[in-house]
């Protein structure tokens, strides 16, 4: 893992004046919209802006191990230049932390030649585990963690998709150097190990505001206690 400290990220060109609202990797639809109703009536035209990317949905899969019975989860740090850049915006409820990193889950876009279905994403989630946590989980031992939800409906048609993987003694990740996706974005990056408790603690407290890692975890913590007890105190020993 990269032992630099993040100090800052500078902007070095704004883009955007004169930038085309459908090229990039981000593309923005710019729609009118009329509601049709069965009463045969119709609503007014109302405008209707749709943030897209490629592929759209993404996989989450959180990486956990057992301890004397209690659950540890991996989480990445990395660096999110979007909020770090809020710095630079004044809002209604002021914001004095500087977002130079966050804490996440591992996760990652689902690709165009991913397979449909449960295999395809088990196989996403074992990509990005390998990329962003250096392990190779086999994808037999994935477990999905209920249905899918949508990231922000209002702004995007993004759909995360939910998984966890069982990996014995996260204190030896990584078993090889992360790779990363290629980008400058995912040079930089670190792994944690922390108590499944005091994680979802420090999402519901602020410390972690990361919404996609706060519902993993609160999802991965009730798939745990769903297990019969004996099954999990017996797979903590081996």
């Amino acid at each position: 893992m990269d032992e630099r400290a993040l100090t800052r990220i500078e902007i070095v060109e704004d883009r955007t004046p004169g930038a085309r609202c459908d090229e990039g990797f981000l593309t923005l639809r710019r729609l009118s919209l009329v509601n049709h109703y069965d009463d045969g009536t119709t609503s007014a035209a109302y405008p209707c802006d749709v943030m897209e990317r490629p592929g759209s949905d993404a996989v989450v899969c959180v990486l956990y191990d057992l301890v004397d019975g209690r659950p540890r989860v991996l989480l990445r740090e990395a660096a999110r230049a979007p909020i770090y850049l809020r710095r630079h915006k004044t809002f209604v409820h002021p914001d004095p932390r500087e977002y130079r990193s966050i804490h996440e889950c591992v996760a990652g876009m689902v690709e165009p030649d991913d397979a449909p279905g449960e295999a395809g994403l088990r196989h996403r989630a074992r990509v990005e585990a390998l990329e962003e946590a250096g392990v190779d989980v086999p994808e037999r031992d994935l477990e999905v963690l209920g249905g899918e939800t949508f990231a922000s409906p209002g702004t995007t048609d993004e759909k995360l998709f939910f998984c966890a993987v069982r990996v014995e003694d996260l204190e030896r990740i990584p078993r090889v150097e992360p790779t990363g996706d290629g980008s400058v974005m995912e040079e930089w990056g670190r792994v944690h190990v922390l108590d499944l408790d005091d994680a979802l603690a420090q999402c519901r407290d602020g410390r972690i505001p990361d919404m996609k890692t706060e519902l993993a975890l609160a999802r991965l913590s009730a798939h745990l206690r769903a297990r019969p007890r004996t099954r999990i105190t017996e797979r903590a020993r081996v």
